[in-house]
């Protein structure tokens, strides 16, 4: 009898192989059977589950933006500059237990990726932005706080997972707690 194989955990495994490889080796420099090897599965199992590299990539992406979804989705309750200040520490922690994904972020950020990098950037943007309007409404913020503040707050954590990346001696969670204070303490009334 052969032997059945569980195609959600398979693929699974076939995309954390693909998100190994692709942070070590970089996007353009693997290959199907670089993933095939490190998943221990012959070429063609991959293209049962991916019809190309950049299937893989997108399916690694979609796994990642899932994860992200659920830092955003499991915010809470309490002020919004609460929540804000639990969005930055879900987001830390999200990327420094996830570092492959992140340098695989990393590697296609400068690339023509097959996926919408921009619409992901919208929905934290966004959530966000509602943080800081509804802290402004409840006399939470100083004055000059606005959406584009957004930006800025998500520009201070892919700095911090930059330098984690490229510098080993920097702990990207350590930075969890000065992001917050900077960016949630710093915007405070």
């Amino acid at each position: 009898m052969p032997k059945r194989v569980d195609r959600a955990a398979r693929r699974e495994e076939i995309l954390d192989a693909a998100v190994r490889v692709f942070a070590r080796k970089g996007f353009a420099a693997t290959r199907i059977e670089d993933v095939a090897v490190e998943a221990g599965i012959a070429k063609g199992s991959v293209y049962l589950y991916f019809d190309s590299r950049d299937a893989l990539l997108t399916g690694a992406f979609d796994s990642y933006i899932t994860r992200s979804g659920q830092v955003l989705a499991e915010l809470g309750t309490g002020t919004a500059l609460d929540r804000l200040t639990r969005l930055v520490h879900g987001t830390i922690g999200l990327l420094a237990d996830h570092p492959d994904h992140a340098r695989v972020l990393l590697d296609v950020w400068a690339a023509n990726p097959p996926f919408d990098l921009a619409a992901m950037y919208r929905e934290y943007r966004s959530a966000i932005a509602d943080l800081l309007r509804q802290a402004q409404s409840d006399g939470e913020l100083r004055s000059g706080i606005d959406e584009r503040h957004a930006a800025v707050i998500i520009g201070a954590i892919e700095g911090c997972l930059v330098q984690a990346l490229v510098d080993p001696q920097v702990s990207l969670r350590d930075l969890a707690g000065p992001v917050a204070q900077v960016c949630v303490e710093g915007i405070r009334r």
